[in-house]
């Protein structure tokens, strides 16, 4: 059994199942990816999965399901993914140990 390409806290589990009950039906997941862009050059992405692709990487974790974008792999490896609920700002977090560089604020990556 090779390593999960990313594991979920609580936190981030919690909040797809709230996603997930208000998604359109038909959504069976989230998929997570990554995308050229941002300050620092790489920007996380997140959309409804309605449909597992080929080659996509299947995790699923305390009862939720994320699909990972093929071309985002080898950049997520390892990484755990969080939700965090400030005062004015919630957001899903990439604690991701390929990173080398982020912007100052936290919407982009260099590997």
């Amino acid at each position: 059994m090779s390593e999960q390409v990313i594991k979920l806290s609580t936190n981030a589990a919690k909040r797809i199942k709230e996603i997930m009950s208000q998604a359109e039906d038909k959504a069976i997941g989230v998929r997570v990816g990554v995308k050229s862009g941002g300050c620092a050059g790489m920007s996380y992405v997140m959309e409804y999965a309605k449909d597992i692709k080929p080659n996509e990487e299947v995790i699923e974790e305390k009862g939720v399901k994320v699909l990972i974008d093929p071309k985002a792999i080898m950049y997520l490896l390892g990484t755990e993914m969080d939700y965090k609920r400030e005062k004015f700002s919630s957001q899903f977090i990439f604690k991701n140990p390929n990173e080398t560089e982020r912007c100052g604020c936290g919407e982009s990556f260099k590997v």
